[in-house]
């Protein structure tokens, strides 16, 4: 008993280890580029993405299943989190498509989050161990809410550098154009002073 309770929670210390990373790709213009996931036939999974840079932060994404069929096609898509059920076990593709760009590549954060299989792997507890088999799911249910809180951490940060990088690039373009209005606004002072100067001067007669 006390050897299936450790491996319980090594069990737990696995699933809570295996958070799933997100990965950044750059999408050339005219080009698209594809991933695949080999996923078994009844389980959830879920493609988060997210355009941190390029144009105007959108994209086109599809997701494909085995058999090739479109389980979900967008266009000019700035970030989104899409949950699928595997209806067969085979590879699933996802694919981020640039091809309406005519010259600015787009670099796209994303990430492919399987969840477990339902079907009971060799070796899993029987009926007569059915509160561990309950623990076990609890942990894994855990897992993937701590998964969905670091994927939510890392969207922030993204967002959050880009609202900052916004901001900045504003501000510069707010202080470049006073300082263009100010210089306008001299010149003008100076040519009105230097006219009128010009405009009250008594000629003299010789």
């Amino acid at each position: 008993m006390r050897n299936l309770s450790l491996g319980v929670v090594l069990v737990a210390l696995v699933q809570l280890m295996h958070i799933a990373q997100a990965f950044v790709v750059n999408v050339d213009a005219h080009s698209e580029e594809c991933f695949f996931e080999k996923i078994e036939g009844g389980t959830k999974f879920s493609v988060t993405f997210e355009v941190i840079d390029g144009g105007f932060l959108d994209i086109d994404i599809k997701v494909t299943g085995p058999d090739q069929g479109i389980m979900h096609q967008s266009v000019k898509e700035s970030s989104s989190r899409l949950t699928f059920a595997a209806v067969a076990t085979g590879v699933y593709t996802v694919c981020f498509d640039n091809s309406k760009s005519s010259m600015t590549p787009k670099m796209v954060m994303f990430s492919i989050d399987v969840g477990e299989s339902p079907h009971r792997a060799p070796g899993a507890p029987g009926e007569d161990e059915v509160g561990h088999t309950k623990l076990e799911d609890m942990i894994r249910e855990l897992s993937g809410t701590l998964t969905s809180v670091k994927h939510e951490q890392e969207y922030m940060h993204v967002r959050d550098k880009i609202h900052r990088s916004v901001n900045e690039s504003t501000n510069s373009r707010v202080v470049l154009w006073s300082t263009f209005e100010a210089l306008v606004l001299v010149l003008m002072t100076v040519g009105q002073v230097y006219y009128l100067k010009r405009f009250f001067e008594v000629k003299r007669v010789v």
